[in-house]
């Protein structure tokens, strides 16, 4: 493999103008495909194999008319003090509020009335208007929208207290002023590593373009692929984490491969046919991460999966075609006046020590105290992880300020916490024959768990469907309501054995108790179908056992370390404050999976650029200590630059309003800080000092059965050394001989 991208690299640098001409036209084509693909409207969302899904389905094949798993809204009014919502001038301005809302979109399926559905607290202060639409959130037009939010505004001027909420009025998070911080914290982050704008440019410009090619290719197919919002939102962020971190190591490599004396295609070769043989095999472990997604079996997830896997491989082809020939472009301007003299003064005899050569020797002398300090470190801030509860966030989660939230208090104070989280009990009497009496009995049984209201049971016209509303006690997000949930199913089974009738739970707060147990269940297969294809895939580049085994470890370590500093911060609420998290409780389900997906893609990179290089310097002749010096000499500056690079672009996402992009933004960059710094840099090197030559040891059976891809440029390393001696001819080895030592 080396030997192939080395060309490769020779020929994107010798025909630069090509391959730049190339990318240009894939942009070109990308961004003519996005501005005259037609605006996606949403994108739907299922849980197959869910007993909620198969409610909704249920509903939508006998009772469409319902719409069970379309938006709603609840316009909650609160009298001011003193009066009820049920005096004249009051009464009268609700009512004319139903009929402005009943009016004001073709979207709307129905609007009840609160002094007909009895939909006013019993001290009068408090009514809601219970409004259901047609379709899903997501597919509710901006006029659906505006003539709800222009319906609260009207019902201000009459002295009430007027606040909306439910998801008719959620918004998918403004993501692009952290984009920004981020790339700009990037482009300083790249200057400070390089000490040339030239190079730092270089890296940023060639991730930028490897990027808006996947996303307006994803917005081009989002109609035809059925893709929402969050999956171009996914691809930006981890096609430019990986962006900017492969084209920095190429861009080192070839830094580098200048400072020793070569010319710049020589150089560009070089570096294509080392240090992309690392990315190559880094951008495939993020590829396994993100299409492993998969197995979740969410479609929606498994869309974004494959979407961002795809953005990393434009990044990956991008890093062996585009960055050479921009560095053709650029020449030895990427060095800079400053960079230069220091790549001289650190190539000469006499120079000091950077310090990543301190640090790997300290390690050295000291890898058991290194290796307890880390894992002991990480174990103590993975303690909180053991109380890890998951669900999904609702409007009791968003900030004090926003409409949703005032909304969910005043229904709260007015009705009860259980109002914000109505359960929909479907019974399908179909097979029963006495539908009414076994719907009758699935009442009884819902009142005796315990909880605040049960309605009556509601038929479809077949008379073969009858629906319940049940109103918990506690918040939709609490343990108290999950045990209602499953209380509910547990009592459906023996009636189902007595009448015949099928009893199924539904609604949002069941659709997100399913989706967390979903959820749950998958992330023990996704670990073990992401961590063996990817130690399987680090084994053919390190020849190794135990070098892919402690990657592996290492990784799970950090990502638990992880989890736990986000169950402390935002479940038990420690540093809440700090990072702004107005509301504790469960943890986003999809966290623990995405939170493996990003991060192990991202830990593989830093372990491959990082070991890769010792594992070179080793094949080459040098002791397992000294290969462990030569690798953090020359891959700690990269890796340190990459690790900060992608924690500012996650932690600005942590100034978000929303407290779902506030964590995932906490717990990638706690999880990058903690891979990065603590695993890659001090657990990884104490662990190969102490394991010495045994950390390269592979069975010789093995060792023949796995194909040689070269990683560390073994052929490659030979091929330039037989080259120069053929052409001299024989007892004219001198050149060859220095061309080994630079090599």
């Amino acid at each position: 493999m080396a030997t192939f991208l080395y060309k490769l690299g020779r020929l994107a640098f010798r025909r630069r103008r090509f391959v730049a001409l190339i990318w240009v036209a894939l942009l070109a084509v990308a961004g003519v495909g996005m501005a005259t693909a037609s605006t996606a409207t949403s994108s739907s969302f299922s849980i197959p194999g869910t007993e909620a899904q198969r409610a909704f389905d249920l509903l939508e094949q006998r009772n469409p008319g319902i719409s069970a798993d379309g938006a709603t809204a609840r316009v909650v009014f609160k009298a001011p003090e003193g009066e009820k919502v049920t005096a004249p001038a009051n009464k009268g301005e609700i009512t004319g509020i139903v009929k402005e809302l009943r009016s004001g979109s073709d979207q709307i399926a129905s609007v009840a009335d609160p002094f007909q559905t009895r939909a006013v607290s019993q001290n009068g202060s408090t009514a809601y208007i219970s409004v259901s639409y047609e379709v899903s959130s997501m597919e509710l037009t901006k006029k659906t929208t505006d003539a709800l939010k222009d319906a609260a505004e009207d019902a201000q001027n009459s002295g009430m207290k007027v606040e909306v909420g439910g998801d008719a009025l959620q918004v998918m998070p403004q993501t692009g002023t952290a984009e920004v911080i981020g790339v700009a914290i990037a482009a300083v982050v790249l200057f400070i590593t390089f000490g040339s704008l030239v190079a730092a440019g270089l890296s940023l410009l060639t991730a930028i373009v490897g990027v808006a090619i996947g996303v307006a290719t994803i917005t081009a197919l989002a109609n035809v692929l059925d893709l929402g919002s969050t999956t171009a939102t996914l691809a930006t962020m981890i096609g430019l984490a990986v962006g900017i971190d492969y084209a920095l190591f190429i861009v080192s490599r070839y830094r580098a491969e200048l400072a020793e004396g070569r010319e710049g295609e020589e150089a560009a070769g070089r570096a294509v046919g080392t240090a992309g043989s690392a990315v190559v095999f880094a951008g495939l472990t993020v590829i396994i991460a993100l299409v492993g997604l998969s197995v979740v079996n969410i479609p929606m997830l498994t869309k974004m999966g494959l979407a961002a896997a795809g953005t990393v491989a434009i990044a990956v082809l991008i890093a062996l075609t585009l960055v050479p020939a921009a560095l053709g472009f650029a020449g030895k301007r990427v060095m800079g006046r400053k960079a230069r003299k220091a790549a001289e003064a650190e190539n000469s005899p006499d120079a000091k020590p950077n310090m990543g050569t301190r640090w790997a020797r300290f390690v050295l002398r000291k890898p058991v105290w290194v290796m307890l300090a880390g894992v002991l470190g990480l174990g103590v801030i993975a303690v909180p992880a053991a109380s890890l509860e998951m669900g999904l966030p609702d409007d009791g989660a968003q900030p004090k300020s926003t409409t949703q939230r005032q909304a969910y208090d005043m229904l709260s104070d007015g009705f009860g916490p259980g109002f914000n989280g109505p359960l929909l009990v479907v019974v399908d009497t179909a097979n029963s024959s006495d539908g009414k009496a076994a719907a009758a009995r699935v009442s009884e049984e819902i009142e005796s768990i315990g909880v605040s209201a049960v309605t009556p049971a509601a038929f479809n016209k077949a008379g073969d469907t009858a629906t319940i509303t049940v109103i918990p006690k506690d918040r939709p997000s609490s343990v108290e309501t999950e045990n209602v949930v499953h209380s509910i199913r547990d009592s459906g089974a023996d009636i189902t054995s007595d009448t015949g009738a099928e009893v199924l739970v539904t609604g949002a707060t069941a659709m997100n108790i399913d989706f967390s147990q979903k959820m749950n269940d998958a992330l023990l297969p996704y670990l073990a179908l992401v961590v063996g294809l990817a130690f399987l895939l680090l084994m053919l580049v390190f020849r190794s056992i135990l070098v892919p085994l402690k990657a592996a470890l290492g990784f799970l370590l950090s990502v638990v370390a992880a989890l736990g500093a986000v169950v402390a911060v935002f479940q038990w609420g420690w540093l809440g404050s700090l990072f702004g998290v107005e509301q504790t409780g469960p943890i986003m389900s999809l966290m623990p999976i995405f939170m493996v997906g990003v991060v192990f893609g991202l830990a593989m990179d830093y372990e491959v650029f990082l070991v890769t290089r010792m594992r070179e310097a080793y094949v080459h002749g040098e002791s397992p200590g000294q290969a462990i010096v030569t690798g953090f000499k020359h891959g700690a500056r990269v890796v340190t630059a990459a690790a900060v690079i992608m924690m500012a672009v996650f932690a600005g996402f942590i100034g978000s309003a929303e407290q779902m992009v506030k964590m995932i933004g906490f717990s990638l960059a706690v999880a990058v800080l903690f891979d990065a710094f603590v695993v890659r840099m001090a657990i990884v090197p104490a662990v190969l000092a102490l394991l010495g030559k045994r950390a390269w040891w592979l069975p010789r059976w093995l060792d023949r059965a796995l194909p040689d891809v070269d990683v560390e440029g073994e052929k490659l390393r030979k091929r330039l050394i037989d080259e120069p001696r053929a052409e001299q001819g024989p007892g004219e080895g001198g050149d060859g001989q220095r061309e080994l030592a630079r090599v």
